[in-house]
């Protein structure tokens, strides 16, 4: 039976401190109850997981990336940012092309038929007793 070295591994992960990491953590998987890929040979959790990283029946990129989600307290969301939306001007008012706002000035006049205009609110039954 051949013995799993580092060497074998080595053309997968260049990185042999990254290779630690990887085999460790796969150790740590199989150790919880993940599923082998390769025979086990009556070997330990360690070298089963250094047989499969030099058999390529896992990817190491992938146990890097598992590795690190394992070890995030705060996972961060990608969000669409907030796009910058121009603000809506109120009734009777204006937005200059430099951005100012201008309000219109109403005339004395004007207000007074905009008010004769208003209906007085309908009296009900109970405001007349």
């Amino acid at each position: 039976m051949a013995r799993v070295t580092v060497e074998d591994c080595i053309d997968k992960v260049e990185n042999r401190f990254d290779l630690v990491l990887i085999a460790s953590h796969r150790a740590r998987m199989i150790s919880s109850g993940q599923q082998i890929t390769v025979d086990r040979d009556n070997d330990k959790n360690p070298v089963v997981a250094l047989r499969e990283i030099a058999d390529a029946t896992i990817a190491p990129e992938d146990m890097k990336e598992d590795l690190i989600h394992s070890l995030q307290k705060n996972v961060e969301v990608d969000e669409p940012e907030a796009e910058t939306v121009p603000a809506l001007a109120p009734a009777g008012e204006t937005i200059d092309a430099d951005g100012g706002i201008n309000f219109d000035r109403m005339t004395e006049e004007d207000l007074l038929r905009g008010l004769e205009g208003l209906v007085p609110p309908a009296e009900t039954e109970d405001d007349g007793e």
